[in-house]
Parts: C-alpha cells; sequence; structure tokens
C-alpha cells in the first residue's frame, strides 16, 4: 500500500511540473513536444532558442531529480529497503506508477484529448506526440525504468 501511495507521490510530481510549465501558456513547456514544433514557436516569435534551453535545464531537474533522490529516499529510507533486490523492485513499481500516469493521463488525455497543451499556429503539426515517440515512451516506462531502477539500486547497495 505504501508504494502505491509513493507511485502516486510521483505522479504529483509530474503533475505539478506540468502544471507550472504550462501555467502561461504550453509554450512554456514546448521543451517537451517534437523538434518541428519547437522550430514553428521559434519562428513565430512565441520564445527563442535561448528560452527553450533554459526551460530543458529546468524541465530536468524538476523531472529527474525526484527520480534519482525522491524514489530511492523514499524506498531505502522511509520503506526500509535492504539490498538490491528489495530497493528494485520497489522502485521499479514506483516508476511505472508514475510512468502509466504519464502516458494515460498526461500524453493520451491532457496532451492528446484537451487544448491545454495546443500551441496556436502548430495544428498542421499534431499530433503532439506522434506514433514513433509514444512507443519510445512506452518501451522506456516498461523496460528503461526498471533498468533505471537497477542502476540506482546497484548504487545503493554499494553504498
Amino acid at each position: 500500500m505504501i508504494i502505491l501511495m509513493e507511485g502516486i507521490v510521483m505522479c504529483f510530481v509530474l503533475l505539478i511540473t506540468c502544471v507550472i510549465g504550462i501555467a502561461n501558456g504550453p509554450v512554456g513547456l514546448v521543451v517537451l513536444y517534437e523538434q518541428d514544433v519547437q522550430d514553428r514557436v521559434v519562428e513565430l516569435g512565441y520564445t527563442t532558442k535561448k528560452k527553450i534551453n533554459k526551460s530543458f535545464i529546468i524541465t530536468c531537474i524538476a523531472l529527474f531529480l525526484p527520480m534519482i533522490v525522491l524514489v530511492p529516499f523514499m524506498v531505502y529510507y522511509i520503506n526500509g529497503a535492504v539490498g538490491f533486490w528489495n530497493g528494485f523492485w520497489q522502485m521499479s513499481i514506483i516508476y511505472w506508477i508514475s510512468g502509466l500516469f504519464d502516458r494515460f493521463f498526461i500524453d493520451w488525455y491532457w496532451v492528446g484529448k484537451t487544448k491545454a497543451w495546443e500551441i496556436p499556429n502548430t495544428d498542421d503539426l499534431k499530433p503532439y506526440i506522434p506514433k514513433n515517440v509514444l512507443i519510445r515512451k512506452w518501451i522506456g516506462t516498461i523496460f528503461v525504468y526498471p533498468l533505471f531502477a537497477a542502476i540506482i539500486a546497484g548504487i545503493m547497495t554499494l553504498i
């Protein structure tokens, strides 16, 4: 039950990052869009390459720091995981929960079915998450997240 709650915490971290990122419009997180959309918003004068690069750094910190620090903290120091396997499976489940939230709620529903992420004059570039990108995201969620958990669990075992 606690692992489920920790997964929900990570979903909340992702959601808050997105909400803050698009608070002044979806161009705020154009870094998460494909290159053609990024190029278009720069061409239209909605933002600059410099702002996109700055947003990239901030977004990476906001998304990956909790994955690297908060999840292992929850698993090893709150849950009391000991060793590689115990930490690995717990982190994998937490990452999968947040990954499924990202695939279904963020990507499929919020980006794909609402207008919240629509950027004016980019309708011809939809869908914002093309099929090949969606496939890569699913592969990442299913296979790369456990690999990430294994690396962190290995490091935590050595510490």
